[in-house]
C-alpha cells in the first residue's frame, strides 16, 4: 500500500476529499455510507472546508466519521482567505471545530490568496498552533511564487503541504511548483486527482492506454488515474468519495504499482510541461 508522511504520521496516500458533498439533502445517506466505507477500507485521511456547502459538508463528515476513533484519523480543513485575519481566523477555526466534532484539526490550510496580508494569517495559523487547536497548518493554490515569499516569512517553513490540482489533464505545476516542493520535503495534496470525473478534458476514460492499463491490472480507469497521481511517493490524493462502490475502488488504488515501462507510456501520451503554466484551479 502505498503511504505518505505527512508531519510525524505516515498515512495512506489516497484519501478522502468532500467537496460538493451536502448539496443535496436527498443524497445524504449515500455520501454519509460513502465517507464511512472509505474508511472501513483503510482510508484516514479526510479533507474539508468551511467554504463547502457553508459548513454542511464539515457537518455530514462529522457525522460519518462519528463511530471512528477520532486519533486513528487525520483531518484536513481550510479557512476561507476573507477569514484569515487576526480578527476572524480564530473564529472561523473554532465554529469548524464544532461542526466537525473535535478539539483540533491535524491539518488547517489557507483555502487560497485572498488580501489579507500572508505574514497576518501566517502568525495566526502559528498561535492557532501553539494553542493547539491545529497540529499542523499549510496552503492551498499556491504557485512557486506563492511558496517563495511563504517562506521568506517568519514561521513559514512550518507550512506543511500545499494543496493543488492536480492530474493528468493538469501537470502544469511539474515545471517548477513540485521540484521546489521536493526539494523542500514538503508534500503535495492533490485535488480532483480524477479530473472531476473526466470532465476537464473528457478523453481520459476513454483513452486507449488507460483503458489497457485498466485491463492490464484488472482495476477500472479511475484507479489507474488515482495511482499515477500518488506515483512519487510525495503527493496525497484525495478523490470525493461519491458512492460507496467509487469510495472503495479509491482506496483499492492504493495497492497498484506501475512498472518503468508503463510510467514512461503515460509519460509519452500526456506530457509534462516544457514551460511555465499558469496555476490551474477550479
Amino acid at each position: 500500500m502505498s503511504t505518505i508522511k505527512l508531519g510525524q504520521v505516515t498515512v495512506p496516500a489516497i484519501g478522502v476529499g468532500t467537496w460538493n458533498i451536502g448539496e443535496d439533502p436527498t443524497k445524504h445517506d449515500n455520501e454519509v455510507k460513502a465517507i464511512r466505507t472509505a474508511v472501513d477500507a483503510g482510508a484516514t485521511v479526510i479533507d474539508t472546508a468551511e467554504m463547502y456547502g457553508q459548513g454542511r459538508s464539515e457537518r455530514i463528515t462529522a457525522e460519518a466519521l462519528a463511530p471512528y476513533s477520532r486519533e486513528n484519523l487525520f483531518l484536513i480543513d481550510k479557512v476561507l482567505p476573507g477569514n484569515a485575519s487576526h480578527a476572524k481566523l480564530e473564529n472561523s477555526l473554532d465554529r469548524s471545530l464544532r461542526l466537525m466534532q473535535t478539539d483540533y484539526f491535524d491539518l488547517y490550510l489557507l483555502h487560497w490568496r485572498g488580501t489579507i496580508p500572508l505574514a497576518e494569517t501566517v502568525e495566526e495559523l502559528t498561535k492557532m498552533q501553539e494553542k493547539g487547536k491545529i497540529r499542523h497548518w499549510g496552503v492551498s493554490n499556491f504557485d512557486t511564487a506563492d511558496i517563495k515569499e511563504l517562506w521568506s516569512l517568519p514561521n513559514g517553513k512550518d507550512c506543511l503541504a500545499n494543496e493543488n490540482l492536480y492530474n493528468l489533464d493538469e501537470r502544469g505545476i511539474e515545471y517548477d511548483l513540485l521540484p521546489l516542493m521536493h526539494q523542500a520535503g514538503m508534500p503535495l495534496i492533490a485535488y480532483s486527482p480524477l479530473s472531476q470525473g473526466d470532465t476537464i478534458s473528457g478523453k481520459l476514460t476513454d483513452h486507449p492506454l488507460i483503458k489497457e492499463l485498466a485491463h492490464n491490472h484488472h482495476v477500472t480507469v479511475y484507479q489507474i488515474m488515482l495511482a499515477w497521481t500518488i506515483r512519487d511517493h510525495h503527493t496525497l490524493a484525495i478523490p470525493k468519495a461519491a458512492s460507496p462502490v467509487h469510495a472503495k475502488e479509491n482506496v483499492e488504488a492504493l495497492n497498484i504499482s506501475f512498472t518503468s515501462n508503463e510510467l514512461e507510456a503515460l509519460a509519452k501520451a500526456f506530457p509534462k510541461p516544457t514551460t511555465k503554466q499558469p496555476l490551474a484551479t477550479i
